[in-house]
C-alpha cells in the first residue's frame, strides 16, 4: 500500500523567515491573545465540522475508497456531519496557507487540523490555536500515552492532542550489511562508507543526530547543535554520507543502493513487509518520538464539535481500528489489548508490534525533542541547510 510520509522537509528558514518578513512590511504582529482566539460556538445549532488532513491518513473501506469507517460511525452516533479533507503535503505548506487568516484574526474555514508538533508549537507560540477542554474529553485524559503529554511547548497537551506518534530511528539492511545496528555512531563505521542517507529536513534530522553524541534533547543547547553539525560535516566532506533524503530513502533501501537510513518508524513497517531483511533499530542512546497532532484553529465555528471528535478517536477501539491501516506508533497504548483480542491473526500480531506498541526497553529510549525557538532557528537553519545544501 503506497504511504507518504508525513515528516515535511523545512525550506531555507521556513516560516521564522515569513514572520520577520511580514513584521518589517507593515503587517499587524501576528501574535494573537488569549482573548480574541475563541468565536461564537455554532455546534450546538449546526451538527457539522471540517476537518483537515494529510492524504493516507485514515482507515479506508477496501471496498469503497471514498469511505472512511471510523469517521462513518463517528457520524452515525453523533449526528455530525464532518467534512473531510486531505489538503496538507507539507508544514510550511500548509502554514503558509493559512497563517493570512490568522495573523488577521480571521477565520480559517477549518475547525481541526493535523500538523506536526515542531509547526504545532509555532501555532502554540503565535496564539493561533485554541486550548480543548478536557473536562469534555474522558477518552483523552485517561488514555493518552503518558510519553506523549508533555512536550516542552505545550505541557500538558492544552492546545493539541497526537493523531498519530513514530519514531525517527535507523534502518537498515541487515543481510547485506553483514552485522548489526544498535549504535548511532555505528552509521559511520568505514564498511558505509557512501552507503548512508541522513534525512535532509532539520526538525526531521537533528534530534537523533544529538542523541549519537549523548545529548538529553529534552534540553539541548546551541553547542549541542554546532557539535552534532561540525560532525556531520566532517562525515560530508569525507564522502560517507551518501545523500540527504525526504522520503525517497524507501526507494534506495529497496534497491540496496544505501546499506542503512535515518528512517521513519511507520515506513519501515512497510519495507518490512516487502523486504524481511530491513530492520529498523532505536539506537542505545535514544531515539526521538515525535507526533502529529489534532489542533483547533482560533475562531473555528465548531470547536465542540471538533473536541468530539478528537475525544472519539481517543477510544480503545476505535483507536485500534485507526491503527491497524495507519501502522504508525499508537498514542492509545489500551488500544494494544483491543487489537491482541482480535479474531483475524494478521491483526492481533499488530499487538505485538514495537513499532506500533513499543515495548517497556524500547519506551525508556523514547524522547519528545525540545522543539527550535523562533530565536534560534534562522541560524540553526542555515548552518544546517548549508551542510544539506537546501
Amino acid at each position: 500500500m503506497d504511504r507518504l510520509s508525513r515528516r515535511a522537509l523545512l525550506r531555507g528558514v521556513g516560516t521564522a523567515g515569513f514572520l520577520a518578513a511580514v513584521a518589517g512590511c507593515g503587517v499587524p504582529p501576528a501574535y494573537v491573545r488569549p482573548g480574541e482566539r475563541k468565536a461564537p460556538d455554532r455546534s450546538a445549532a449546526d451538527d457539522s465540522l471540517t476537518f483537515a488532513n494529510w492524504p493516507l491518513y485514515i482507515d479506508v473501506d477496501d471496498h469503497d475508497k471514498q469511505r472512511r469507517p471510523t469517521l462513518d460511525a463517528f457520524e452515525r452516533r453523533t449526528g455530525i456531519s464532518v467534512t473531510y479533507t486531505e489538503e496538507i503535503n507539507d508544514n510550511d505548506e500548509f502554514f503558509g496557507k493559512i497563517s493570512p487568516a490568522l495573523m488577521n484574526h480571521q477565520t480559517t474555514g477549518r475547525d481541526l487540523i493535523v500538523i506536526s508538533d515542531w509547526m504545532c508549537s509555532r501555532f502554540v507560540r503565535l496564539g493561533w490555536v485554541q486550548e480543548m477542554d478536557r473536562s469534555r474529553q474522558p477518552n483523552v485524559a485517561k488514555h493518552l500515552d503518558p510519553l506523549l503529554l508533555k512536550p516542552a511547548f505545550d505541557p500538558g497537551r492544552k492546545h493539541c492532542v497526537p493523531w498519530q506518534s513514530g519514531i525517527t530511528g535507523i534502518a537498515y539492511n541487515r543481510r547485506k550489511l553483514g552485522r548489526e545496528i544498535k549504535h548511532t555512531g555505528d552509521l559511520w563505521a568505514a564498511d558505509l562508507k557512501g552507503r548512508v542517507t541522513l534525512l535532509a529536513g532539520m526538525d526531521e534530522a537533528f534530534a537523533l543526530l544529538m542523541q549519537g553524541e549523548g545529548v538529553d534533547i529534552t534540553r539541548w543547547t546551541a553547542d549541542d547543535f554546532h557539535r552534532m553539525t561540525d560532525r556531520v560535516a566532517a562525515l560530508v566532506r569525507a564522502q560517507h554520507i551518501r545523500r540527504f533524503t525526504g522520503n525517497d530513502y524507501i526507494k534506495d533501501l529497496s534497491s540496496g543502493d544505501v546499506l542503512a537510513a535515518q528512517a521513519y518508524s511507520g515506513d519501515v513497517i512497510q519495507l518490512k513487509a516487502d523486504n524481511p531483511d530491513i530492520e529498523f533499530v532505536v539506537p542505545e542512546e535514544g531515539a526521538e518520538l515525535w507526533s502529529e497532532s489534532l489542533m483547533i484553529p482560533d475562531l473555528a465555528a465548531h470547536k465542540r464539535n471538533a473536541e468530539r471528535l478528537v475525544d472519539y478517536y481517543y477510544e480503545p477501539a476505535v483507536a485500534a481500528e485507526l491503527a491497524t491501516w495507519v501502522n504508525y506508533v499508537c498514542p492509545v497504548p489500551a488500544a494494544r489489548d483491543v487489537l491482541a483480542s482480535a479474531k483475524d491473526k494478521e491483526t492481533a500480531a499488530l499487538a505485538e508490534d514495537p513499532l506500533i506498541f513499543p515495548d517497556d526497553g524500547m519506551r525508556g529510549r523514547l524522547a519528545i525533542a525540545r522543539d527550535i525557538s523562533a530565536e534560534e532557528r534562522p541560524e540553526l537553519a542555515k548552518e544546517w541547510n548549508g551542510i544539506v545544501g537546501l
